[in-house]
């Protein structure tokens, strides 16, 4: 660095840089898609089958990317709209979702009772693992590499974890209390649900709109 150079030379005594402090960096508050936002993708024409499948579940059941897309055809309670997850860290839990997936399922899976849920649209061109094929269709489960990249494209760069991120937050706005929030998440920690559980500024607009005299006059 120049200042240590410097002092070498005899030109300095002391470190100029040593008042200085690292800037803090901020907080990003905004992760939170506002509810119309997730709306108006889950009902957007034109997304393939596969794609509003994955997404709407991904939102209705609070899950991991990972979590969803490591789903096997077999593991699905279809009638009940609950499945079981290996969750981080490998504990087994519970998801669950709501009409919208319950819906969307079936047709996804045209009769299918094992093989990943997500698949790819070609056969695999590598060797996998048995668990990672598709024996009737020879396809790939999907990855989450890909899956991102389709998400991503399709929204201009929101991230999938946005949509876990917006369904806990939302939750939170809902009135899930501090019992629910957890088993929704599957954290272990109620302090981790933190970030999620912030009111978005679409609520907090709502709230405050909610509060405003002149409105309740009107």
């Amino acid at each position: 660095m120049a200042g240590g150079w410097w002092r070498d030379q005899g030109w300095i005594t002391e470190d100029p840089l040593r008042r200085l402090k690292r800037r803090p960096v901020e907080a990003d508050r905004t992760q939170s898609l506002d509810r119309g936002e997730v709306a108006e993708l889950l009902g957007r024409e034109g997304i393939a089958l596969r794609e509003r499948t994955l997404w709407r579940l991904l939102y209705e059941s609070a899950a991991r990317s990972s979590e969803v897309l490591g789903l096997d055809a077999e593991e699905l309670d279809l009638r009940n709209r609950r499945a079981k997850v290996r969750r981080k860290g490998g504990a087994v839990d519970v998801i669950v979702w709501r009409t919208g997936t319950a819906r969307l399922l079936p047709r996804l899976l045209v009769g299918r009772r094992t093989g990943p849920v997500f698949a790819t649209d070609r056969r695999a061109r590598v060797a996998l693992p048995p668990a990672d094929i598709d024996a009737g269709s020879g396809k790939a489960r999907l990855s989450y590499r890909r899956a991102a990249e389709l998400f991503e494209a399709a929204t201009g760069g929101w991230t999938l974890h946005q949509l876990r991120h917006s369904a806990l937050t939302h939750a939170a706005e809902d009135g899930a209390n501090t019992s629910t929030l957890p088993a929704y998440s599957g954290h272990t920690s109620v302090a981790s649900l933190a970030r999620y559980a912030r009111v978005s500024g679409e609520a907090l607009a709502r709230w405050q709109a909610g509060r405003d005299p002149a409105a309740r006059r009107r």
